[in-house]
């Protein structure tokens, strides 16, 4: 097995698509090494759900990593895919894979390989991280991108190159990845203005060097869609908008 840099977790963002639900899908994978190498990985399915779509998504992207050594840092927009994976599998095998009613689980087969990648690399050494999707978290945007795209039969054209030419802030990791609430018998994922997120202030974007407030995600998206080297996220209050301005070492007084 490859050795990492101690201490420095391999980043691994997930996500899946299906258009319909059930409809046709899609699934999309960013890896990046503590060496600074990033993969981008994705699928299509003609006929699935989203679940089954983020499931596979999370397969996969640990699937990528099993040969290197070290903690892993997997980001997810789907509460479905943490909740089991974390609390429900562990009732689901003491009780045969039923669920508390008596019912079949659904997924099981790709809750196994799941489990199956997760216990072979020890539980310690994955760390879950729940991402709001759709506030411009960069890994999670282009992994929707490359979901969204495949399950649309888009063209997609991967990234597999040092970190240091991957035009993606991919490690502009969210401060917040905590789970919000949710029931085993929700699956749809929080939007950009949902309650689990917040309200938002204002959403900002920069093609080619120029920043944008928008007023609405929808606004926000349709410029940076397609936009090689797009930025792009959800500001909470004017000080956050500042504080995200600053950051991208933009003025904010020219916005």
């Amino acid at each position: 097995m490859d050795s990492v840099s101690a201490g420095i977790p391999i980043v691994v963002f997930t996500d899946g698509a299906a258009k319909g639900n059930p409809g046709p899908g899609g699934w999309g994978v960013v890896v990046v090494t503590p060496a600074g190498d990033v993969t981008e990985l994705g699928g299509r399915e003609p006929h699935t759900t989203n679940n089954r779509m983020e499931l596979t998504g999370a397969i996969n992207g640990l699937a990528e990593v099993q040969h290197l050594t070290g903690r892993v840092a997997m980001y997810t927009d789907s509460t479905y895919v943490i909740k089991g994976i974390r609390e429900w599998i562990w009732a689901w095998r003491k009780r045969g894979w039923k669920t508390a009613t008596g019912g079949e689980v659904l997924n099981r087969e790709l809750w196994e390989r799941l489990g199956a990648l997760a216990d072979a690399r020890g539980a310690r050494n994955i760390d879950w991280h729940y991402v709001r999707g759709h506030v411009g978290t960069p890994g999670n945007e282009r992994c929707d991108a490359i979901a969204d795209g495949l399950a649309q039969q888009r063209p997609v054209t991967f990234y597999r190159g040092p970190l240091a030419a991957y035009e993606i802030a991919v490690l502009d990791l969210p401060d917040d990845t905590t789970v919000p609430a949710r029931t085993p018998s929700s699956g749809s994922k929080s939007s950009a203005g949902s309650s689990s997120g917040g309200k938002a202030h204002s959403y900002l974007s920069v093609v080619d060097g120029q920043a944008t407030r928008h007023a609405t995600w929808a606004e926000c998206e349709r410029r940076v869609k397609g936009r090689s080297g797009a930025r792009f996220k959800k500001a909470m209050s004017p000080a956050d908008e500042i504080a995200i301005l600053r950051g991208w070492n933009i003025d904010p007084a020219s916005v």
